[in-house]
């Protein structure tokens, strides 16, 4: 934890004749970018075995015709057909898993006052008059929800709002054409609980944003939005 601080320390006095105040935040912001751009060759592999996927349908389709009475040689036949094709059905969960590490870097470093015996100098950097290592609860408290550190979680949770909205419209579209029957009448095996959920889940970020220190959840928010524009290009 103490070299991922001193990271943000460097990148954030790099910053601080542009940012003031608000460096840290900006380095987290950056930071981020930083990390999605490593992760985007595997969300670009995603997005061409969700094509690929979407592509078997009719071939699943037609195997829960054959071996709708057996399900373990249904699930066989299934995975039998993943391999031919060279098409993973994990694939798309890769960049999500691998920015996992980060964030919680990110949450441990902004949680605790001392980083290698030392005291967290990072607690005292802001995003505009919100501290970094407060939490919504801690702005709630000081001012309430339209107090100086509450108008910055209003505005979080209006970004985080508007790209969930997004996600939802988007996902609908998504899972709704998959769930189509795929010749016999019949859906693809669990595309139907697959719609009921997926176009919810960007909505669980607010919650996210809602109970982990500012810092980490600026690195959600900025994740999520750079997530829902390169979804919308790459599969497009």
């Amino acid at each position: 934890m103490s070299v991922f601080a001193n990271l943000v320390e460097q990148l954030a006095e790099l910053l601080e004749p542009v940012f003031h105040a608000s460096a840290a935040a900006a380095a987290i912001v950056l930071f981020t970018a930083l990390v999605r751009l490593l992760v985007h060759p595997l969300s670009r592999a995603a997005a061409r075995g969700q094509k690929a996927r979407t592509e078997l349908q009719p071939k699943i389709a037609e195997l829960r015709k054959r071996h709708g009475r057996n399900p373990e040689r249904l699930q066989q036949a299934v995975l039998e057909l993943h391999a031919k094709e060279k098409v993973s059905p994990l694939a798309g969960c890769l960049p999500g898993l691998l920015q996992l590490p980060a964030f919680f870097v990110l949450y441990h470093v902004f949680s605790n006052r001392t980083i290698g015996g030392e005291e967290n100098s990072l607690l005292g950097h802001r995003l505009l008059d919100a501290p970094l290592g407060h939490r919504w609860v801690d702005a709630l408290d000081d001012g309430g929800v339209f107090g100086a550190a509450g108008l910055v979680y209003v505005g979080l949770f209006a970004v985080v709002i508007a790209v969930a909205t997004f996600n939802y419209r988007r996902s609908k579209r998504m899972t709704a054409a998959q769930a189509l029957p795929a010749g016999g009448g019949e859906q693809v095996p669990g595309i139907g609980a697959v719609v009921k959920v997926m176009p919810f889940i960007s909505f669980f970020t607010v919650v996210t944003v809602a109970v982990v220190p500012l810092a980490a959840a600026l690195y959600m928010v900025t994740s999520t939005t750079w997530s829902a524009v390169e979804r919308a290009v790459l599969y497009r």
